[in-house]
């Protein structure tokens, strides 16, 4: 068959990864070049810097990846790249360059769903630890980033790989809304480091937040409502019990933070740590034992109090897909998957459930080129190869 070497690029937010990875399984090379620090002074992700940003990385990323795993192009039997769904000018970036490296050498070129790609960061971990026994058997997975909270379940087809759309967000993401809270309190951005870093010094139960059940809208006739995320998953036949939602709970903290007039304390820890909130650029770091001593004890409380909320809202209608589906083993990644309190949680009540629970490194728990390369593996053997169309796709859905 070859070298079994694939090439995979990554470039869908605001990391732009490469790496090369053996038959799906062994990880010759791994580089990520972030773009924590520029978006950082905005307190998000600008699409057009993003765009800016990948241009000027991604070659050297891709050399840097290629000159780790000490091969080179011509040792290739694919090269792989995200095709969505993303930001469309950062998918362009990594897409565009894939394409011209896949015809310069020849060679076919993968598409992968980055959601995908998240599921094959677990499955490929655990091929490398020689797993192979529980790599290969059905799982219902939780994809919970920054921009996704998804339900899969995932069987393994023939070598290859079929996904079945169980559950997703009709709104914010959870990882949108750990860095939305986190923002509204004075924090840093990405969001999710800084309250579970924090979570742990508040009490989790001095604020009751509560997620109310989500009803089918009898308006919508079955329709999916038309909000962003319905763009990406349609929801008309799923089942409520294993939707989310997190717009409320966010707003819930602002109305918290309101109540108590806790507003200009966030106002001024800002300042402390960035220089100033909203859209100006800051250039001053902070970090977590600088905001730990600027934070009142009401506000860890509530930094707590949110993060348990929303951790038990994700453990409860996963557990719940798992016994409705009869799933006996779980995949739990995304950004989110690298939080301390979701891991030992998840992990608490799988084992009380006999379920097996696995997770990605940290190391893959964020964007990386890794993961699409091993996504990509069972496509290249089933020959499932894009052509010389290829586009970005932003709104790409995985599972039906």
């Amino acid at each position: 068959m070859g070298s079994g070497l694939i090439l995979a690029i990554e470039s869908s937010c605001d990391e732009t990864a490469a790496a090369v990875v053996e038959r799906g399984a062994r990880t010759l090379s791994s580089v990520v070049a972030s773009q924590i620090a520029t978006h950082a002074r905005y307190g998000g992700v600008v699409p057009e810097i993003a765009s800016r940003e990948h241009l000027r990385a991604i070659v050297p990323v891709v050399r840097a990846a290629l000159a780790e795993a000490g091969v080179g192009l011509h040792d290739m039997d694919a090269i792989a790249v995200t095709s969505g769904p993303g930001l469309a000018g950062a998918l362009l970036v990594g897409i565009t360059y894939a394409k011209a490296l896949a015809f310069a050498q020849g060679l076919p070129l993968i598409a992968v769903n980055h959601l995908e790609g998240h599921i094959h960061a677990v499955l490929l971990q655990e091929r490398e630890a020689r797993a192979e026994a529980g790599a290969d058997q059905p799982a219902l997975a939780l994809v919970v980033s920054g921009g996704h909270t998804h339900l899969y379940l995932c069987r393994p087809n023939a070598g290859s790989w079929h996904y079945s759309l169980m559950g997703r967000t009709l709104d914010d993401a959870a990882g949108e809304a750990y860095d939305k809270v986190a923002k509204l309190l004075g924090l840093g951005y990405p969001g999710g480091p800084w309250i579970d870093a924090l979570a742990r010094f508040g009490d989790a139960h001095a604020v009751p937040f509560a997620f109310s059940q989500i009803k089918t809208k009898l308006h919508l006739a079955g329709k999916a409502p038309r909000t962003k995320a319905a763009k990406t998953a349609p929801i008309a036949n799923l089942d409520p019990r294993f939707l989310f939602s997190f717009s409320g709970i966010k707003t819930a903290v602002l109305r918290y933070v309101e109540l108590h007039n806790l507003r200009p304390e966030a106002e001024a820890r800002a300042v402390r740590l960035f220089g100033g909130m909203g859209k100006k650029p800051v250039k001053i770091p902070a970090t977590k034992e600088e905001a730990l001593g600027l934070c009142s004890q009401q506000v860890l409380d509530l930094i707590a109090s949110f993060q348990h909320a929303v951790v038990g809202d994700l453990l409860k209608k996963t557990l719940a897909a798992a016994e409705s589906l009869g799933a006996r083993r779980l995949l739990v990644t995304g950004g989110v998957a690298a939080n301390r309190e979701l891991r030992a949680r998840f992990g608490a009540e799988a084992g009380r459930r006999g379920l097996s629970v696995a997770f990605p490194t940290l190391a893959l728990s964020t964007d990386n080129a890794a993961m699409i390369a091993a996504a990509a593996w069972p496509r290249f053997q089933a020959g499932e190869f894009a052509d010389a169309g290829l586009s970005a796709d932003p709104s790409f859905a995985l599972g039906r």
